[in-house]
């Protein structure tokens, strides 16, 4: 009965939670605007849409193409299966928090291809950025990562991301903490580091990589992209937030995440995105915050 009902935790958040945090975040910065905004439910009804339609495939571009949104959603379901999003994980062994940088990986790598494969000079400007910037991110994963590894004992995300005390381990979790929301705003294309809702040749990354994709293809992209917004925000509300007697394990994640939507919402508000070559400056200092809070764990 207890497997029943975490499978129904984990199908209800993997479904639902990422187009509802999204449509947060928008209603935050629509009411920061002064305006009325979308519904938030409104990502939910078009990925539905989107999946009701069919695809256009261009003649240059072969099955890399069509496997990329597929391999993408199918990588962050799987990293979904490793995070603790009803108090305990699907799947969780020693040495997990590497299989899920890894999956990471895999969704950043099949979305880079079928970017290449359009054959577009525009996309592939935009794979390069991507590319550029996480091999900067993927360090202060990594290094974040070592650091609460060390003091948790073992590579599991259900033990790292549990709550430590001590004053040692509270300067080093909010160096990591630090660490990891920069990661959080590099892997989902939020500001300062991109804006999902630009169109401009010039400054686009992520959203320049799926311009081509349409149908049940973009709605796999669109999904994966909210879901691996709410594993990455659910790792940081459980080091954070402690599970609230009342809600249970799943309700309290689920404040953290309306919560936390609300907050990015609240700076995508309030700043504007950083020129493309300060990016990487605010990466290296993400590596260097990751890299001080293992020295602290160490010594």
């Amino acid at each position: 009965m207890e497997t029943l009902k975490l499978v129904a935790s984990y199908l209800t958040i993997v479904l639902l939670v990422p187009p509802v945090m999204l449509g947060i975040i928008n209603k935050t910065k629509a009411a920061v605007a002064g305006r009325k905004g979308p519904p938030v439910l409104q990502p939910l009804h078009d990925t539905i849409k989107l999946l009701g339609k069919g695809a256009v495939y261009s003649e240059t571009t072969t099955w890399v193409f069509r496997l990329g949104p597929v391999v993408s959603l199918s990588a962050a379901i799987a990293a979904a299966c490793l995070v603790p999003l009803a108090g305990a994980p699907l799947v969780s062994f020693n040495g997990d928090a590497i299989l899920f940088a890894y999956l990471f990986a895999l969704g950043r790598f099949v979305t880079v291809a079928a970017a290449l494969d359009t054959g577009s000079s525009f996309e592939g400007m935009g794979a390069s950025r991507e590319v550029a910037f996480a091999s900067l991110a993927e360090p202060a994963l990594i290094l974040a990562f070592a650091s609460l590894a060390y003091r948790a004992g073992e590579l599991s995300l259900a033990r790292m991301f549990a709550p430590h005390g001590g004053p040692s381990a509270a300067a080093s979790t909010l160096l990591a903490l630090g660490s990891l929301f920069v990661v959080l705003l590099a892997e989902n294309s939020r500001i300062p580091i991109d804006d999902p809702n630009t169109h401009l040749e010039l400054t686009m990354i992520h959203e320049v990589m799926v311009l081509d994709h349409g149908g049940p293809d973009l709605a796999f992209i669109l999904h994966g992209a909210g879901l691996k917004l709410v594993l990455m925000t659910s790792l940081l509300v459980r080091l954070i937030l402690p599970e609230i007697p009342l809600l249970g394990a799943a309700g309290s994640l689920l404040i953290g995440l309306a919560a936390a939507a609300a907050a990015i919402g609240l700076v995508e508000s309030s700043m504007a995105r950083l020129r493309l070559v300060r990016v990487p400056q605010l990466l290296v200092a993400a590596i260097c915050a990751a890299a001080f809070g293992l020295i602290l764990t160490l010594r």
